[in-house]
């Protein structure tokens, strides 16, 4: 009896502790889902503040809202189109190494930019715009260049796969159409005269006279198309 309850004990501390497990679990997945989403969205309202600012303000602020929308787009649409041929082709893995070691720079400079944004002296920025520039130019000269040669590279190889496709189609359509150059010596056989005479005989003459004099009894020949004729019924006599 002990035994047994020892036993249930353990069980059902197993199962509490399976329920503590799964619930951490869910919990961190959730927490995790809740941080992307709000991530997603702070960077979305910050994209879409720095545009508005690169349009709408003008000297120094504007020109430091545009290079962080240049920074950020160029990284953004890398980020995108490695990721996206990595899946397919494990060549970019390097790829995406050196791009990580370049989003490192491309952070530093983003956050430099944003507190050139509110640093109250506009001289002193704008004595350093140049360097900003500069800096900005080269990260996004390496993220866009890394980011057209890995589609050359997947645009190459579809090409490359249309091409084999294509032979391989008109090998196929060349096999399919030989039944041309087989039927072409029966047809001309049949054009020289070689078939056997299909004519009628003279027994089939006779036959065919027979069936002329004695027409066969149309009762006996039911077609498909013919529903059979009805029997009459007889009627019941009519009783008194």
């Amino acid at each position: 009896m002990e035994a047994v309850i020892l036993i249930l004990a353990l069980l059902f501390v197993a199962f509490v502790a399976l329920g503590v497990f799964v619930s951490v679990k869910a919990v961190k997945a959730a927490k995790r889902g809740v941080d992307r989403t709000i991530s997603q969205a702070r960077r979305t309202v910050e994209d879409t503040t720095l545009r508005a600012r690169s349009l709408g303000q003008m000297g120094v602020p504007g020109e430091l809202a545009q290079l962080r929308v240049r920074l950020r787009t160029s990284m953004k649409a890398t980020q995108d189109a490695l990721h996206a041929g990595a899946a397919e082709d494990a060549s970019l893995s390097e790829s995406v190494g050196l791009f990580e070691r370049l989003s490192v720079h491309g952070r530093e400079l983003d956050d430099d930019l944003r507190q050139m944004e509110r640093d109250p002296d506009r001289a002193r920025v704008a004595e350093r715009l140049e360097g900003l520039r500069e800096r900005t130019e080269r990260i996004t000269r390496s993220a866009d260049s890394l980011r057209w040669a890995a589609r050359d590279r997947a645009r190459k190889f579809a090409e490359d796969d249309l091409s084999s496709l294509s032979e391989q189609i008109d090998v196929e359509s060349g096999a399919l159409r030989h039944w041309s150059t087989v039927d072409e010596p029966a047809a001309g056989e049949a054009a020289a005269g070689q078939w056997p005479s299909q004519g009628p005989t003279e027994a089939d003459r006779g036959r065919g006279t027979a069936e002329a004099i004695e027409p066969p009894d149309p009762r006996q020949n039911v077609y498909p198309w013919q529903k059979p004729a009805r029997q009459p019924q007889p009627r019941p006599e009519a009783t008194n």
